[in-house]
């Protein structure tokens, strides 16, 4: 039964389980959200040749992955945060079911051999050697060293703009399926920036301003003391008092 979505509802849930998450309360943000999930499972089945519901199936790891990640507090929609690691969790599904050709060890030793003896019979026979006269001094059969040779040949680096799927009408690449670290990054401090703030927001007002005043505003304790209206010894005991606080606000939220 699809539940149907409604945004105050789904903001006052999110409030809701951010003071006290508990899985009953998750599973109906995640069945109020799962509108989420299908939507971008259509865009990128129809990208793919992967089952639409393989990806819906694992588009939910990323919607409750979100869920437990939003400040409901910082002004931002839930869909345009979830959506970012609803996708993400489909692509990086899709790069690692991607096959990956692992050569035997005894081929890449017979064809690390196989180079040196190349090499030995070109200079002996002065021409270049043939399969066969290589395989014979290798002790292996033709049939063997040919097919070392085929899977060490086809072991090829594949570009990023490759598609992940052979089908020609496949638009996903390989490049798009990669982490973008700058991206990650970007976010993390986004994140950061928000608790912050978040527990700055929690202070007495004159320890906030303080705090404001000297390590945001980047001013001098005298000057930020003629602002706020105290002395500067005032102000360096309001700093300590509130370094303390948000210490112990953000060990809280990391926690």
């Amino acid at each position: 039964m699809k539940t149907k979505y409604n945004n105050a509802q789904g903001m006052e849930l999110l409030i809701t389980y951010s003071r006290k998450p508990s899985l009953s309360l998750r599973n109906q943000l995640v069945e109020l959200h799962a509108g989420l999930v299908r939507q971008v499972a259509h865009r990128i089945s129809h990208q793919c040749t992967e089952p639409y519901e393989d990806l819906e199936q694992i588009g939910y790891l990323g919607l409750i992955n979100a869920i437990e990640r939003f400040n409901p507090h910082q002004g931002c929609a839930f869909s345009s945060f979830a959506i970012p690691y609803i996708r993400g969790e489909m692509l990086h599904y899709l790069r690692d079911k991607g096959s990956t050709m692992r050569i035997p060890r005894r081929w890449q030793e017979l064809h690390n051999k196989g180079k040196k003896v190349r090499k030995e019979l070109t200079v002996s026979l002065r021409r270049t050697p043939t399969g066969q006269e290589i395989a014979k001094a290798l002790d292996v059969s033709l049939q063997e060293w040919h097919e070392c040779e085929l899977a060490l040949q086809n072991r090829m680096l594949v570009s990023l703009d490759a598609k992940i799927s052979p089908t020609t009408d496949s638009t996903v690449s390989f490049g798009e399926t990669l982490a973008d670290h700058r991206y990650l990054a970007q976010q993390n401090q986004n994140e950061d920036r928000i608790q912050l703030q978040s527990a700055i927001s929690q202070l007495e007002e004159r320890t906030k301003a303080a705090i404001e005043c000297v390590f945001l505003k980047d001013l001098p304790r005298k000057e930020a003391a003629k602002q706020i209206g105290m002395s500067p010894m005032t102000v360096t005991r309001h700093l300590n008092k509130g370094i303390q606080q948000l210490t112990a606000l953000l060990d809280s939220q990391v926690a």
